[in-house]
């Protein structure tokens, strides 16, 4: 077997235990990982030291978990977080076990864990690496299996059915067969799962090599339709024309198709949700099913599951935005005033993930993407930009104060006429001068009822 490099710095650290008489192992991805020839420096330490004898050891422990075994380290500018083995009582809430114990045994430590390919350990003075559960078998098979019973540990943290998913994404690994019953069987468990470790696990599994994967096994075992259900009614519901997938087939492989190209996550996110509202507005024809507005319907749903996750509001915003916007349509006859309410609506930092998510969408549906016309639109607002076009109200060449001063009052009224000068400037770039955008803004308030001075 390969042995694990242990850094000087994790060997100095492990010669305190040792020389206390104690044992110090790295343990789970870490060691998955590198045996697969993947990076990862997120270590995991586990001992047979209790708690309080880490703290005796070193100078400054932090007990970010200290009810349950685990301390964090300060040692030469670097934190080291250290776990006690331990075995655990029952879990009532599906997270949390009742008890925790303490124990001396590395053994009995690495069968409470989730799946075979999670409980390495490697001696961090000789770093050996120390398989007792089967998993080298299930790496070289590419297999994700739970450790003992299945239904057991999914009982003890029902989180760990979405992240054997999470790490077939990652890994393009298979489910094995038990595992994947005991996984449906306890779907149900995951309502009580907090949302900031769903969205936690859901983000990772979008943003990995392969989200298709997992997406495809939480559709069989009914976790899109326990958290995601409007995600989950596009199953079955075919949309003819171009399109060879019913909805939630095509919204998966867009997400496969935003990942492939390595497009962040906002587009992937957004290509995942993109046509969900589909279900809710279909209309059956003979040779296609029209959707009819489905991407401000699917815009309202992405919202409320990225709510439901406790997103960020920008995450939020964006991913949603994209979702409403995804339908754009543009055609080479567009004026160049088209073009800058284009720009204005969609937003120039949202414009290239836009363009991503209109990419990701083609090759759902035709394998290949055609970029022609939107390479033709980003020329078109490249030369807007390099023209340096007036796209906003404080890029006009007149401000508030200028229209207060010919008696313009402070209010509604400055500010619709900003807006109506900020249209016509839209229209014609050349008005963008103080004199003419004065005389815009004195006929436009006459026009509206508002006497100004001359």
């Amino acid at each position: 077997m390969q042995t694990f490099p242990v850094s000087s710095s994790i060997q100095r650290f492990s010669s305190r235990f040792k020389e206390a008489g104690f044992t110090l192992y790295i343990v789970g991805g870490a060691i998955r990982d590198f045996l697969l020839g993947l990076e990862n420096e997120d270590f995991d330490f586990t001992t047979d030291a209790q708690p309080n004898e880490v703290k005796a050891l070193f100078g400054h422990v932090i007990p970010t978990g200290i009810e349950h075994g685990t301390v964090t380290v300060i040692f030469e500018k670097q934190m080291f977080e250290v776990t006690t083995f331990r075995s655990e009582g029952a879990y009532v809430d599906g997270r949390h076990p009742s008890s925790v114990t303490f124990i001396r045994n590395l053994e009995e430590d690495l069968k409470r864990r989730d799946f075979t390919i999670n409980a390495f350990a490697a001696d961090c003075t000789t770093g050996t690496i120390i398989d007792l559960n089967g998993g080298l078998d299930d790496l070289k098979n590419k297999t994700i299996r739970a450790i003992g019973i299945p239904k057991n540990r999914f009982e003890e943290d029902a989180l760990r059915i979405f992240r054997a998913c999470r790490i077939a994404s990652k890994l393009n690994f298979s489910i094995e067969e038990h595992t994947l019953l005991a996984m449906q069987s306890e779907k149900d468990n995951l309502k009580n799962v907090s949302s900031e470790r769903i969205r936690e696990e859901l983000f990772k599994l979008v943003a990995s090599d392969h989200p298709r994967v997992g997406l495809q096994y939480m559709h069989q075992c009914s976790i899109l339709s326990t958290l995601f259900p409007a995600l989950a009614k596009g199953d079955g519901i075919e949309q003819g024309g171009m399109h060879h997938q019913d909805i939630l087939q095509h919204n998966m492989t867009a997400c496969q198709a935003a990942a492939t190209r390595d497009f962040p996550l906002p587009v992937r996110l957004a290509a995942l949700f993109h046509d969900m509202g589909k279900s809710e507005v279909i209309r059956q024809g003979e040779e296609k099913n029209t959707f009819y507005a489905h991407e401000s319907v699917s815009a309202i749903q992405a919202k409320a599951i990225m709510q439901y996750l406790k997103s960020s509001n920008d995450q939020i915003r964006v991913v949603t935005h994209l979702v409403k916007e995804h339908m754009f349509n543009y055609q080479s006859n567009w004026s160049d005033s088209a073009v800058r309410r284009f720009m204005i609506r969609v937003g120039l930092e949202c414009i290239p993930l836009l363009f991503q998510l209109r990419i990701a969408d083609q090759i759902a549906i035709h394998g290949e993407p055609d970029t022609t016309l939107i390479d033709e639109l980003q020329g078109r607002i490249d030369t807007i930009l390099a023209a340096k076009d007036a796209l906003k109200i404080r890029n006009l060449a007149v401000g508030g104060n200028d229209l207060m001063k010919m008696g313009i009052p402070k209010g509604k009224r400055l500010g619709s006429t900003l807006s109506y000068l900020l249209e016509a400037v839209l229209d014609d770039p050349k008005q963008n001068n103080a004199e003419q955008l004065l005389t815009i803004a004195k006929k436009y308030n006459q026009s509206v009822g508002t006497t100004t001075e001359s």
